[in-house]
């Protein structure tokens, strides 16, 4: 899931604080709460501000989680025409992050171009993040023989857990803008997916044309749908050169085969040549005997 928000925080009295953190309200973001926490002196002996987010408390954090943020903040300034903005984009499995240093404390401060009003400090702060939760297993029954279980929001046999969960843990951002919201259809997509994937997965010689035609039109309907697999369309595109590259040569190989099966024949035939003639010139280098002349 995604969601950005945009939101000032005023920092008010800030000289006042010195070195003490101030933190704001808490914002609701991808169903988790948020906080801003403002720092002068910052965590190093420098004299700068510092910011950090986290995430305070959601039903997702205590599960296991990752997310990937972007996060930008401009302090206004006196000056219209000046501010101090910096960007970051961070992707990790932590609750805590930010900017160890913003902008120097006496440049923040300066009374003449500082960004000091009236004792308050104004911080506008945009922030995006994609959260992808990793809850615990859960299983939904199938039939009278078996189980669903659900990873990511998505229903899998058993059998595909570990594979659906290595998924989302090497490409978090597969299924952030997901097309299908109705389970059924979800677990239709993903099944597709690893079938995908299963197929890729197989030696060249054990894939067909026909199979190479299907895998190209399983992927335009995972894509479609909304999957994000750049990376399984270069994985197929090598699969298919693969494949080609099998072909060929096995159609060289017989041609070499036949080649080698003709020389050897040919071969065999000039030994038996080569043979015979030693045979008579061995023949022809005898010579006869007296009794032979009378």
């Amino acid at each position: 899931m995604g969601d950005d928000i945009k939101f000032t925080w005023v920092i008010k009295k800030f000289s006042s604080l010195v070195s003490n953190k101030s933190y704001s309200d808490k914002v609701v973001i991808g169903g988790c709460k948020w906080s801003l926490m403002a720092y002068p002196g910052g965590n190093s002996k420098a004299s700068t501000l510092c910011l950090s987010i986290w995430v305070n408390d959601g039903p997702n954090v205590c599960s296991g989680w990752s997310e990937h943020a972007k996060l930008s903040c401009t302090i206004v300034n006196k000056n219209p025409e000046k501010v101090s903005q910096l960007e970051e984009t961070y992707r990790a499995e932590h609750t805590k992050w930010g900017f160890t240093s913003i902008i120097p404390l006496s440049e923040l401060e300066d009374e003449n171009g500082g960004f000091i009003v009236n004792g308050e400090v104004k911080i506008v702060v945009e922030i995006e993040i994609f959260v992808l939760v990793k809850q615990p297993l859960k299983k939904t029954k199938l039939n009278d023989k078996g189980e669903l279980v659900d990873v990511n929001g998505f229903q899998v046999l058993p059998s595909q857990v570990k594979f659906a969960r290595r998924i989302f843990e090497k490409h978090s951002d597969v299924a952030l803008v997901l097309r299908a919201k109705n389970k059924h259809l979800r677990t239709a997509c993903m099944n597709v997916l690893l079938c995908l994937i299963e197929t890729s997965c197989l030696a060249p010689g054990e894939l067909s044309s026909e199979d190479l035609v299907e895998a190209d039109n399983a992927l335009a309907y995972v894509k479609n749908a909304g999957f994000k697999v750049d990376w399984l369309e270069k994985k197929l595109t090598k699969v298919k050169e693969n494949k080609g590259k099998v072909h060929i040569g096995e159609i060289r190989m017989r041609e070499l085969e036949e080649e080698l099966k003709n020389l050897k024949q040919k071969s065999l035939e000039v030994e038996a040549l080569l043979e015979k003639e030693k045979a008579d010139v061995l023949a022809a280098k005898t010579h006869l005997t007296l009794d032979e002349f009378v």
